[in-house]
């Protein structure tokens, strides 16, 4: 415990991660990046099926009718 309060969750999962190997630690940071993934992709899909990205689509068709819309990414870069 930290004074008089009971730990956290994340300072129990801090607490546990820093008593790990570096294999596991390594384990554990690679299991975190795909989980984060998994959330980040049902984030995105979630804002397009609400029409949150719409404007983005909006600006794509106008560029395109305009004659501006560059391949992405850059092939300049």
């Amino acid at each position: 415990m930290y004074g008089d309060r009971a730990m956290s969750k994340v300072e129990q999962i801090e607490s546990a991660i820093s008593k790990l190997t570096a294999a596991e630690a390594r384990q554990v940071a690679k299991w975190l990046e795909e989980f984060l993934a998994d959330e980040w992709d049902k984030q995105i899909e979630a804002d397009a099926k609400a029409g949150k990205l719409d404007f983005l689509f909006a600006e794509v068709e106008a560029e395109r009718k305009a004659g501006t819309l560059r391949e992405w990414p850059d092939a300049a870069k």
